[in-house]
């Protein structure tokens, strides 16, 4: 088919009847991230939308262009959910069959809500592409007609209602960041917004483990990537579409890339200002506009972020509550080495001082040395990071810093420590200390140097209690100072000495 020109995308966008089923979203300002950025930044909800997910935009005006004969034989479609969502709910509005193929990977809840909108679901493979390529094999065994996600005319116009809101809604922004996966939404938008306004730029933002888009600009033609990450998993895309890229040559600016730990830490950005909980897809742009103005230095510009989907399956909120503050640079991981002898620990906690500790994990290993895995808060400077790390070093602490190590963060932080053989009387207490500074040094000052200290875990989950679980080497003949301690300490407390997980898996 011979490619629209950009008045008959522009007319196709006026003419999109998505509002039957889509709503005009409102343009958010977001005080906290302006105060922060300081630029005005407003978000664009799309996850307001029935579906939680602008997709429903293009999925209804591709569906809704077919003929009698083609609604009659139904309509089939790939996608890891967001897509799904809206062609079934479009084959819903318009009273016609929809077959879905998502991938293996797709977050349950977006499956469920696929075959709550009444649509078939069958899962193939374990990426978009996978999925893709089953869908096609179908329509062409059953004559349905295939529902592209992004690379059709149709759906290019459908996301392209959501340029046209954004210049209804207010002054003219200085750049509209947008979330890209096979690029529909941003050729949708950009077609427009540069029609009207070219001075805009438009910025897409993509995941690291996923720059399909990047790469082909980059390339100068469509690249397929080797593997994609699935975190992001709303854009995990290998190749961007035929017709989305020509588009994007044209009319897209650049395209940025961001890490899981930033995704994280624009999620949690979101809810802040929201308290709606986005997609790690739905958050690229907030990501995105918190990169570039670091990169620019800009100050009292207008910008967009397109708030894409809130599609969130709610076991991933531990991992993002774990890495958001790591891509805010407001928590640093690191590894240290520390002398394995009574005091030693009370010794490394009072250079760290004052500043917030969120994380504690070790374990006697030898008689000479003990490694320890350490978080301590930070407020975003780096400079505050490497003073602490002088500080350390200046005593005499070999550091290690673990803030960028994705096997550190993600499993050895969990993994330090392990069964002992040769600790003489050893207790196991679980205690619950206040989250304020100074608990944990208050803890060791009053402990002082009465017992060796064989194993620490402390996580801080932002509760109002941190969870601590202590290992001491107490000789019988000190019961009794032992309980005196832990009156005087007045944290609630548990004696674990006795618990088959400790006996089982660290004794």
């Amino acid at each position: 088919m011979k490619p629209l020109s950009v008045e008959q995308y522009l007319q196709r966008i006026r003419q999109a009847p998505v509002y039957e089923v889509a709503r005009r979203t409102p343009l958010e300002p977001a005080p906290g991230l302006s105060r922060r950025l300081h630029n005005r930044v407003l978000l664009k909800r799309e996850d307001l939308q029935q579906v939680f997910s602008f997709k429903l935009r293009g999925a209804y005006a591709k569906i809704a262009s077919l003929t009698a004969e083609e609604r009659a034989r139904g309509v089939i479609a790939a996608s890891a959910g967001n897509h799904a969502q809206g062609v079934a709910l479009a084959a819903r509005r318009l009273d016609l069959r929809a077959v879905i193929v998502m991938p293996k990977t797709t977050p349950d809840i977006k499956v469920e809500s696929v075959r709550l909108l009444g649509a078939k679901t069958v899962l193939h493979g374990n990426t978009y592409d996978d999925a893709s390529e089953e869908a096609d094999r179908l329509a062409r065994e059953t004559g349905m007609t295939f529902i592209h996600p992004y690379d059709d005319p149709w759906v290019i116009a459908g996301q392209g209602t959501i340029a046209v809101e954004i210049l209804e809604q207010g002054e003219v922004p200085h750049a509209v960041f947008v979330p890209v996966g096979g690029g529909g939404l941003i050729s949708g938008m950009a077609l427009w917004l540069k029609a009207h306004h070219p001075e805009i730029r438009v910025i897409g933002v993509e995941p690291n483990d996923a720059p399909c888009m990047h790469e082909a600009l980059r390339s100068g033609e469509r690249v397929v990537l080797d593997q994609v990450g699935i975190f992001a998993d709303g854009v995990a895309v290998r190749q961007v579409g035929e017709e989305t890229f020509r588009i994007a040559r044209e009319f897209v600016d650049e395209v940025l890339l961001v890490n899981t730990d930033e995704i994280c830490a624009a999620i949690k950005d979101i809810y802040d200002e929201t308290r709606a909980i986005t997609e790690p897809a739905g958050a690229l742009a907030v990501a995105g506009i918190k990169q570039y103005v670091a990169r620019e230095g800009i100050e009292d510009e207008r910008l967009v972020a397109i708030d894409s989907g809130a599609n969130m399956n709610f076991d991933r909120l531990r991992h993002v509550a774990e890495r958001a503050e790591l891509g805010e640079r407001r928590e640093v991981l690191f590894a240290a080495t520390i002398p394995e002898r009574p005091g030693s620990f009370r010794t490394f906690c009072e250079t760290i001082g004052q500043r917030g500790i969120t994380e504690f994990n070790y374990r006697y290993a030898d008689p000479e040395r003990a490694h320890v895995f350490v978080g301590v808060k930070m407020h975003g400077l780096d400079v505050e990071k490497q003073a602490l790390f002088a500080d350390l070093r200046a005593q005499g602490y070999p550091i290690e810093d673990m803030s960028d190590n994705e096997m550190a963060k993600m499993h050895v932080r969990y993994m330090v420590g392990g069964r002992v053989g040769g600790l003489a009387n050893e207790c196991l207490f679980r205690f619950e200390f206040p989250e304020r500074p100074g608990a944990l040094l208050r803890f060791l000052n009053r402990m002082g140097e009465h017992w060796n200290i064989s194993l620490f875990h402390y996580r801080n989950h932002g509760a109002a209690y941190g969870r601590v679980l202590v290992g001491m080497q107490v000789p019988p003949e000190e019961k009794g100072r032992l309980k005196t301690f832990l009156e005087e300490l007045n944290y609630p407390w548990w004696d674990e000495s006795d618990n088959p997980a400790y006996r089982l898996f660290l004794r």
